[in-house]
């Protein structure tokens, strides 16, 4: 591997470490990130850090200010819920065209044994501490099948895209409502049900209605989320960024 290859790696790899953090609340919005602690942090040259702080700004996700350097970019709940609006126009794409094309049987089987996964966590009807992981994997599950079997090379990229945007990138979401996950997974059996039966129109339906929905309970409940991340840093520092993965957007409203 050549020098600039693998400067291009290692600059790439910041790139995802930081925008991770970002995107996981370890760092906050507003909180200025400079180049020698954050080389010194992720033990690598200044040169990396400076081509991800770079790139991160041209993303959107830091914001440069002459005298101050890059600040975390603070995004507010109108422009997530914006942020889902984009997901459910290109979600709900692929699920039409994923009908329209039919899924392989690798695909049908990947999302029916997904589905029936989400059916033995609510068959408690409760929402138990344990079921979380289990329950987020198979919410990805189904999303990235769906994308993959849409067919078009594009709909993977741009969904990623509206992925960078803080709370529709891992798709936070409040696990309490037992009534809010179980309406979700509801959409996932009427949906995988449409693509079986290749009625494109209505998969594509139901898709934008199942994002729509977790993006607006999202902002409704915006307040809530925040308020939870900002006592438990208070009481348990640390552990917040912890806590605020665990409430996984994929996980329930999406």
């Amino acid at each position: 591997m050549s020098e600039h290859t693998k400067s291009a790696t290692l600059a790439q790899s910041v790139t995802q470490t930081l925008r991770q953090w970002i995107l996981e609340g370890s760092v906050a919005a507003g909180e200025r990130l400079e180049e020698i602690p954050l080389a010194e942090r992720l033990d690598v040259s200044r040169t990396p850090v400076r081509s991800a702080l770079s790139a991160l700004a041209e993303q959107g996700l830091l914001d440069y200010q002459a005298n101050r350097g890059y600040l975390v970019r603070a995004f507010g709940p109108d422009q997530v819920a914006a942020a889902y609006e984009v997901r459910a126009a290109l979600e709900g794409l692929a699920c039409r065209l994923a009908a329209e094309r039919g899924l392989s049987v690798e695909q049908r089987t990947r999302l029916e044994q997904a589905v029936a996964i989400g059916d033995r966590v609510l068959a408690h009807k409760r929402l138990r501490s344990r079921d979380h992981a289990p329950y987020r994997q198979m919410n990805v599950t189904i999303h990235d099948t769906i994308i993959e079997a849409s067919g078009n090379e594009w709909v993977p990229r741009f969904v990623r895209e509206a992925h960078t945007i803080p709370f529709a990138s891992d798709r936070l979401i409040l696990w309490h409502d037992f009534g809010v996950i179980e309406r979700s997974h509801e959409d996932h059996r009427r949906i995988l049900r449409a693509i079986v039966g290749r009625n494109g129109a209505r998969a594509e339906d139901l898709m934008r209605e199942h994002i729509y929905f977790a993006g607006q309970f999202l902002r409704d409940n915006w307040n809530r989320v925040h308020e939870v991340s900002r006592m438990t840093e208070a009481a348990e520092p640390g552990v917040a960024a912890a806590r605020r993965a665990s409430w996984t957007v994929r996980d329930a409203a999406d």
